[in-house]
């Protein structure tokens, strides 16, 4: 007698779905290796920061890379906790800090292996039309312009930089950041791409996302930690039409942390260890952006950078903390 179609059709397919689970079981591990590991940045501007250490203290705007004793020493270990850590720290110097008397410091975070790269002489908005755009210092004194067109003052700037490290460290930059991070990178502004470009330069870091903030010591809802999550989601590495690549800042960054929203530390490490467990699941990009300027006086005990390199190792081959530039290859391959 023989059996029903559907009978043995209905047995056919149990077995296909029992196949497939199975298939499917064994193929999760596999696909999961196949992830691409999370790069993991720590990057830190030197440069002194408004209202660090004292609230009133206004005249950095002016002197951005007058450096002070407690800056340079946070710099240096914060780059030691790094390596330590099996990574490097990815500094941007403003050309300024190499008139200081005293670079031994920059020269010791060079020689261990950490790179460091331009962050324009004066810490100048690239993308202005004006002198009074360009920085507080050019509004103030004008006449160090010398009359130059605004875009031959952007590309002096910055050459001034490549040539004082040059000339003091021995090495040239490593990549480029923009003071100041733009909603769009330069995305809208060929013209400065094409004198990074012209300068020597195939990946730069100016996109930093606009995203919810508090008011002054207001803890941060989830609202706003999910809207910094979302923007890191979206901000990652990408290549402009003329084949620059663009490695976003993350959000949130301790001036936006510390300075606009004057967060307590205990927020600023919640919405670092959030967006680095996504960032880690997901085998993307996390540009932490952090100065010491501001660091030594909010975090003294570098727990942002320790929770950076703890979550880190515990990922083992997941993750690794490395520079700019490494990322820059992996988004030009």
């Amino acid at each position: 007698m023989h059996k029903p179609y559907s009978s043995i059709s209905r047995r056919q397919w149990l077995l296909q779905t029992a196949s497939l689970a199975a298939a499917s079981a064994f193929a999760r591990p596999a696909y999961a290796a196949q992830k691409p590991q999370a790069q993991i940045a720590i990057t830190l501007d030197l440069e002194m920061s408004r209202n660090f250490p004292e609230w009133e203290m206004m005249h950095w705007d002016y002197e951005k890379g007058n450096l002070n004793d407690e800056t340079k020493r946070y710099a240096v270990e914060a780059a030691r906790r790094v390596k330590a850590a099996g990574g490097v720290l990815h500094f941007f110097a403003v050309g300024r800090v190499f008139e200081q008397p005293d670079i031994s410091w920059l020269k010791e975070i060079v020689e261990t292996g950490h790179p460091v790269g331009n962050h324009t002489y004066d810490h100048i908005n690239v993308t202005a039309k004006t002198a009074e755009e360009l920085q507080f210092r050019f509004q103030r004194a004008p006449w160090l312009l010398r009359g130059q067109p605004i875009p031959d003052a952007i590309r002096e700037n910055i050459l001034l930089t490549t040539q004082a490290m040059k000339s003091r460290l021995g090495v040239a930059p490593n990549g480029f950041r923009t003071p100041g991070g733009f909603a769009d990178g330069l995305k809208h502004h060929p013209e400065v791409r094409a004198i990074l470009k012209d300068l020597g330069y195939d990946w730069i870091s100016s996109l930093y996302p606009p995203h919810l903030t508090t008011k002054a010591m207001e803890e941060p809802s989830d609202e706003v930690l999910q809207d910094i999550l979302a923007k890191t989601k979206s901000a990652q590495p990408f290549v402009y039409p003329d084949g620059l690549v663009e490695i976003p800042m993350s959000p949130i960054s301790d001036i936006g942390a510390f300075r606009t929203g004057r967060w307590k530390l205990e927020w600023f490490l919640k919405s670092i260890r959030q967006c680095m467990e996504w960032t880690i699941e997901n085998g993307t990009v996390f540009d932490f952006l952090a100065h010491p300027s501001c660091l030594y006086v909010v975090d003294p005990e570098f727990k942002a950078i320790d929770l950076i390199c703890q979550m880190v190792r515990e990922a083992g081959d997941r993750a690794a903390i490395v520079d700019l530039g490494t990322i820059a290859k992996r988004v030009k391959a």
